[in-house]
């Protein structure tokens, strides 16, 4: 029998919201037997928490966010990815603004602040989120999230963005692949056009060199290049032979759909805990995931 797992101590964590720019404070720490995943807002009176659930989901535009009451925490796909990667079934997690700070843009510091210190097993069975049938949800852009009764967990993500840089690109989850290693070290993304369009309209003011794998799919001046390099206030970047700014290093050549494969880890962890199932994907993003995460929930 799985016991259900909290953490042995609180870690705290301070940065920038990707997409706020505003600096948070979070601490994340142990939590009783059947909590969940709970997210207090300590900069608002009372502290009012919202459950880490999928009927929580308020908003998936480039990141997922949950509300309840005056309670909001958005671009929490990272350190809900790491609490289930690390295998943690009960946490508080304080926040003082509205949004997860992005850190280094993977699951990264949360894996080397907690994995060392293991996990307190807790006196009461895990509950797994199992199903009876096949969920399958589609959308217009082709996107699919498959999860079919299994005996234990196992995902498969397959990230193709039509990107002659990228290419196709598939990763893997299943109980002989180490998360820690192999998952939660890899970073966001974002193609260099987008970039320019996100800084244009003001939609991204915490990024920076270190958080995020940037990637030029199509021709660019030596200016645009300078442009990005006074944005993010660092020494001239430059576009290296294989695509990529030259702001990172890929830490795995398929870098980028193993971090697709962390956030869906997260989002699908708004099931409400660990999942036995097996979990296919194509081309997912946040909203797609979050609404498989909704159907599971409806299904129990």
């Amino acid at each position: 029998m799985q016991f259900q797992q909290t953490l042995k101590k609180s870690y705290s964590f301070e940065g920038k919201g990707l997409h706020t720019g505003k600096v948070a404070k979070m601490n994340v720490g142990p939590a009783p037997v059947d909590s969940g995943i709970v997210f207090r807002r300590t900069d608002i009176a009372g502290a009012p928490s919202v459950e880490a659930l999928a009927e929580n989901v308020s908003n998936t535009a480039r990141s997922t966010t949950i509300s309840k009451g005056e309670a909001s925490v958005s671009t929490i796909e990272h350190i809900m990815s790491a609490l289930t990667g690390l295998g943690i079934d009960n946490a508080y997690v304080d926040i003082d603004n509205v949004e997860v700070p992005i850190l280094d843009g993977s699951a990264k510091p949360y894996i080397d602040a907690m994995w060392k210190d293991g996990v307190d097993v807790q006196d009461a069975p895990r509950r797994y989120v199992e199903i009876n049938r096949t969920i399958e949800v589609t959308n217009e852009k082709g996107s699919i999230v498959r999860i079919e009764p299994a005996e234990e967990f196992s995902y498969n993500i397959k990230t193709d963005f039509n990107s002659k840089v990228l290419g196709v690109q598939y990763a893997d989850w299943n109980p002989s692949i180490e998360y820690a290693e192999e998952i939660g070290i890899c970073r966001t993304f974002v193609f260099f056009h987008e970039l320019q369009f996100l800084f244009a309209n003001n939609l991204v003011k915490g990024g920076d060199v270190d958080n995020a794998i940037v990637i030029v799919e199509h021709p660019v001046t030596p200016e645009q290049v300078q442009q990005i390099s006074q944005l993010f206030d660092v020494p001239a970047l430059e576009v290296r032979e294989d695509g990529y700014l030259s702001n990172l290093v890929l830490r795995f050549p398929n870098e980028c759909s193993r971090h697709k494969l962390l956030d869906l880890i997260g989002d699908l962890r708004l099931a409400g805990g660990f999942l036995k199932a097996k979990v296919t994907a194509e081309k997912a993003g946040h909203g797609i995931n979050t609404t498989a995460a909704l159907r599971i929930r409806q299904q129990k």
